[in-house]
């Protein structure tokens, strides 16, 4: 078995983790979980997002969250669905975005109310601005392999995403498998195919862990040459618009793996135990179990 010297650990706790979260997480605390990452050795968040706080409360702070990730130079993404967006984006300076369609038509309905080729042509105007202003683009691909609604989605289907995601500039795309129902052997025949389709580019593996398979996949995933993944501190997570979906596979797992098999992440071990039991309480603590 072939396996990366090093790997990419991509912390998303701080949006995609907080996200779903039923209480609101103040602030203060997202910005000690940020201090957190960074103390750990986390060199990228996904620190938050530009989405109307109706739909998403818990992102209601972003700009705070952004001129403080400025404050401690932590390099980090923010989510922004629109052209409306990317314009707050490009006036607090981010770094990096990120964009989301779904390889699901029902989801992307469900998810962003547009279908998939409305979102699509809103991306590619994303990117032209993004790409004025020299900033990062990250483009995911959400249901990359099931969908609650659609059931098993097939390879031709998340091509057509990725494909539009290349041919326009995308700087990385992200393979989701966003319900967490992705197994060893899609994973790794999937993102096999897509590397052997667009061999420069630079793919992503975010997994969910509500089958309990995610670290297989990731090892599945390391096979067929990823070393690049999306993980959040305490398995944090899941998508409000995914029926079943659990939270992300958690970075603490990831790490603890990657370091046992002698794959380098940067991660310092003891305070990333730290991290994990501080967050762990935090989120106790909002939510009232002690």
């Amino acid at each position: 078995m072939l396996f990366p010297k090093q790997v990419e650990i991509i912390d998303v706790s701080p949006r995609d983790g907080l996200q779903n979260e039923p209480v609101q997480v103040t602030t203060e605390e997202k910005k000690k979980l940020i201090l957190r990452l960074q103390k750990m050795g986390v060199k990228r968040i996904e620190a938050t997002s530009f989405v109307h706080p109706k739909v998403v409360p818990q992102m209601a702070d972003a700009i705070e969250i952004i001129q403080f990730c400025h404050e401690i130079e932590m390099n980090f993404i923010v989510l922004t669905p629109n052209l409306i967006a990317l314009e707050k984006a490009i006036d607090f300076k981010v770094p990096q975005i990120a964009v989301f369609v779904g390889a699901s038509e029902t989801f992307n309905m469900r998810n962003i109310k547009r279908t998939i080729d409305e979102s699509l042509s809103e991306c590619t105007k994303i990117f032209q601005k993004a790409k004025e202003n020299a900033i990062f683009i990250r483009a995911y691909v959400s249901m990359s392999f099931n969908c609650p609604f659609e059931g098993n989605i097939c390879f031709e289907k998340v091509c057509y995403v990725v494909d539009h995601f290349v041919a326009n500039g995308a700087d990385e795309v992200v393979i989701g498998d966003t319900n967490g129902q992705a197994n060893p052997r899609i994973v790794y025949d999937r993102f096999k195919a897509l590397k052997e389709r667009h061999p420069y580019v630079v793919f992503v593996a975010h997994f969910h862990d509500t089958n309990g398979f995610a670290f297989a996949n990731i090892i599945a995933a390391l096979q067929a040459g990823i070393d690049k993944f999306d993980s959040s501190l305490a398995g944090l997570g899941g998508c409000p618009f995914s029926p079943g979906a659990t939270g992300n596979v958690s970075t603490n797992g990831v790490v603890q793996l990657l370091e046992d098999m002698n794959i380098q992440t940067g991660i310092e071990i003891g305070a990333m135990k730290d991290a994990t039991i501080l967050t762990k309480k935090m989120i106790n603590k909002l939510e009232g179990r002690g």
